[in-house]
């Protein structure tokens, strides 16, 4: 069998098992693990499991994905979620649209401290989807809206999937996250913009305004008094360079517990509950990363990646053009994929590719800034249909309700959203000095 055949019976393999609902790790374990048999014979393989599971686990690096993702738990059981929204809708209240703009803006500052898509979209959607609708808000908008918001949970640092690619290509994890924040700023406003516009054009979404009153607002500002705090302490402390990103989140997720503890909404179970959400996440993730190990093992002894990066440079295309076509290659394979899935397989095949390009700009710049590139896109897959996790999520969740929505209505509620994902990531394609722009204000 060729090589290019046996690379496309790896992902024939894993694509059925994917088809059969077998875990996204299993697949990847099993067709990678089929594929290294085929080429190498069972001990190589054997002695590849031996060595690599234990190189990939001990890397110190891979602490800093549960501390960040006990941190959001802690934020989710803690109540913390509420007082955001509280906040957000006092603000934004007064304007048409208003409380979405506030589950948007809810998100962005819930994302902040958690680095998880579909949690945020299941904790804001928790608090946020009785309120919206109670105030006259349509099905569409509602869920739409939550689900967009979601996605601001990985846009906006702390970021999981960031973390990964950093821990993949080698990249300061530190300078991602600053590269990340003015992308997801205009990721935020751009929704609240098409929150304004759409409620405008679509009669009958929204309510002309939801007021809420000046004590309301005050009494917010204050229960979101410590998610500030923590922020900046946390943040500050990374870009600051007291402390590193590891330790930034583990001094994150203390804060974070202290505050939901001292909120008084964290009973026992519930501040156990979040050990065992975590643990069980961090398994799951570690889990697709020993699956995406061998799958990428599987293909590059195939020596296809490398071939695909000498017949994509000699088709004389443009290094943007490049990217735009891999980045449409992500959107095509979030119909079928996971975020973290898509990251782990896909990286050390195209970034090797990307680095040979030239940008005209430095590597270290090209790797961040094609993160980042990256990044925007897994974000439009968590919302394009045929699958959309987030709206899934949100789906999910009300379901039961008397004023449950079709997941139909939800896709035409998420079309704004993903027009606005499709002009900021136009923008920043054609204009990286947007993502890089804060690291020039770092050592």
């Amino acid at each position: 069998m060729s090589p290019i055949a046996l690379a496309l019976s790896i992902f024939a393999g894993m694509l059925v098992l994917m088809a059969l609902r077998v875990p996204i790790a299993v697949t990847m374990f099993v067709a990678g693990g089929a594929g290294y048999l085929a080429q190498t014979g069972w001990l190589p393989l054997a002695s590849f499991l031996n060595s690599q599971a234990f190189a990939r686990f001990a890397s110190y690096d891979l602490s800093v994905i549960p501390l960040f993702i006990l941190m959001g738990h802690f934020a989710t059981q803690g109540g913390i979620s509420r007082a955001l929204f509280q906040f957000a809708a006092g603000v934004m209240g007064r304007f048409k649209g208003g409380l979405a703009m506030g589950a948007v803006f809810a998100c962005a500052a819930f994302g902040a401290i958690c680095g998880s898509s579909v949690a945020t979209a299941a904790t804001i959607t928790n608090v946020a989807y009785d309120e919206m609708r109670r105030h006259g808000y349509s099905g569409r908008l509602t869920t739409g809206t939550l689900a967009a918001g979601g996605t601001l949970g990985i846009l906006i640092p702390p970021s999981v999937p960031l973390v990964i690619y950093a821990i993949l290509t080698e990249q300061n994890i530190a300078k991602l996250f600053a590269a990340a924040m003015i992308p997801g700023i205009i990721a935020m406003l751009g929704y609240i913009i098409a929150i304004s516009i759409y409620v405008r054009l679509v009669p009958g979404q929204a309510p002309e305004h939801d007021s809420v009153s000046s004590v309301d607002i005050l009494g917010a500002l204050r229960g979101i008094g410590p998610i500030a705090a923590i922020f900046l302490i946390v943040f500050g402390g990374i870009y600051g360079g007291i402390f590193s990103p590891t330790e930034g989140a583990a001094i994150g997720a203390l804060s974070t517990g202290v505050a939901s503890l001292l909120k008084g909404e964290m009973s026992l179970e519930k501040f156990r509950n979040c050990f065992y959400a975590t643990a069980e996440s961090s398994a799951m993730i570690f889990l697709i990363f020993l699956g995406a190990d061998l799958m990428n093992a599987a293909l590059a002894l195939t020596q296809v990646p490398n071939q695909l990066a000498q017949v994509v440079g000699s088709w004389g295309l443009s290094p943007v053009a490049v990217v735009g076509a891999i980045l449409l290659f992500y959107v095509v394979l979030g119909a079928v994929m996971d975020e973290l899935s898509m990251i782990l397989l896909t990286i050390p095949i195209f970034f090797p590719m990307i680095m040979g390009l030239d940008f005209g700009m430095s590597k270290e710049y090209t790797a961040i800034w094609f993160g980042i590139m990256v990044l925007m896109t897994v974000g439009f897959g968590m919302l394009a249909p045929p699958v959309g996790l987030n709206v899934y999520v949100v789906n999910g969740m009300i379901k039961g309700r008397g004023d449950a929505v079709p997941i139909s209505e939800s896709y035409r509620g998420v079309m704004p959203f993903l027009l606005s994902d499709t002009l900021r990531t136009l923008l920043l394609l054609f204009f990286p000095g947007i993502s890089l722009w804060v690291l020039r204000f770092m050592t």
